[in-house]
């Protein structure tokens, strides 16, 4: 299956914690890559993230893989956790004043890298 149109890799760290959420994150930045996300996929390996910006929620229709998503504000900030999120979910989000990206990850990356709503990011390179 092909991947969406994204940039080149990207590492999400949590400074509050002090661990790696991904080290081989995309960046999904146009409307058709937004739109598409991770719809087809049967698996996303270890490590792997899809960043989706500017973005405030997600659905999960036509997915077939359940993930985990977290939401961030501008200063980087985990505003919104949601592990497991099963396929077929109609949505997910926080306001859109409050967002600004959503990482959508493999199930299991929240709870490995100990990511919690008030965590700070950083995305190298920056988003």
């Amino acid at each position: 299956m092909s991947t969406p149109p994204v940039s080149s890799l990207t590492v999400i760290e949590n400074l509050t914690r002090g661990t790696v959420i991904a080290d081989r994150a995309e960046v999904a930045r146009s409307l058709l890559a937004r739109g598409r996300g991770l719809m087809g996929r049967t698996n996303l390996p270890a490590g792997y993230g899809l960043i989706l910006v500017p973005e405030s929620s997600i659905h999960m229709f036509f997915m077939r893989i359940p993930i985990d998503v977290l939401f961030v504000d501008r200063q980087h900030r985990v505003i919104g956790v949601r592990e497991a999120l099963p396929p077929w979910h109609p949505f997910a989000g926080v306001a859109p004043w409050r967002g600004h990206y959503v990482v959508e990850l493999p199930v299991g990356a929240i709870r490995a890298s100990g990511t919690e709503v008030g965590d700070k990011l950083r995305v190298t390179p920056g988003i």
